[in-house]
């Protein structure tokens, strides 16, 4: 059966999350100043880099809520025993120079343009919804999506066999019919391939070793792998 619909990642995978993450931080250390156990710029940006993955596993595992993982975060960052509310403050003056660094990858809009008129698209993201939201409107995009879907209000996040099936649902759509593109090949295209759709994983730093998974290293690859549909016999498209 011919694929119907794309179901999206968002972070780094249509929006570059890493350069937005690192560039607002930067800015934000250089009003903050540095924790006091970081000697540089940066050690103090792969220290928040390194947090954020082990908060956003606690998150997805259901150890915290979404704003949880946020104070958290901030909290074992600066090494000091912050409030809600000042952790909340802080996260918050954060975000003022995180958003003014948030742009699409230069290859979204043409992937998004020349898969229009073929298949219907959507988002399925382990973040929450109305962060989510936001961004996508932020960015202009988020009327090419008819669904957006997150952790926080589903209950379950990828890999989860259920998040992708939930997907599939709101699209009235069977999980053969629908491919999946995100950047993780466990959380994303193996997760996906799991539950039955078509898994593809966005290698952009080309860092392969994953032959049983269907790859891109680009979103310009990807009208010519759904076409091809390989999920049965994944390829690289990468020569």
């Amino acid at each position: 059966m011919a694929i119907r619909a794309v179901l999206w990642d968002i972070d780094d995978t249509i929006f570059d999350y890493a350069s937005a993450e690192r560039t607002g931080m930067r800015h934000h250390l250089d009003h903050e100043g540095l924790p006091d156990r970081c000697d540089s710029v940066g050690q103090a940006l792969d220290l928040w880099r390194d947090l954020t993955v082990e908060h956003w596993r606690r998150f997805a595992d259901g150890e915290c809520d979404f704003e949880g993982q946020r104070r958290d975060r901030v909290r074992d960052f600066l090494g000091l025993p912050l409030t809600d509310q000042e952790a909340e403050a802080w996260f918050g003056r954060h975000m003022v120079h995180y958003e003014a660094a948030w742009a699409l990858f230069p290859d979204t809009l043409p992937a998004l343009d020349g898969l229009a008129d073929g298949y219907r698209h959507a988002v399925l993201s382990n973040s929450a919804f109305a962060h989510q939201d936001r961004k996508l409107r932020t960015l202009g995009v988020r009327e090419r999506f008819e669904v957006l879907l997150c952790a926080a209000e589903l209950g379950v996040s990828k890999p989860e066999a259920e998040a992708f099936h939930a997907a599939c649902r709101a699209l009235d759509l069977e999980p053969r019919e629908v491919a999946y593109v995100g950047n993780e090949p466990d959380i994303d295209a193996r997760g996906a391939s799991e539950a039955g759709l078509l898994g593809i994983w966005l290698d952009r730093h080309g860092v392969g070793g994953r032959p049983e998974l269907a790859r891109i290293t680009g979103l310009h690859e990807l009208p010519g792998l759904l076409r091809s549909d390989t999920r049965f016999g994944a390829v690289s498209l990468i020569g």
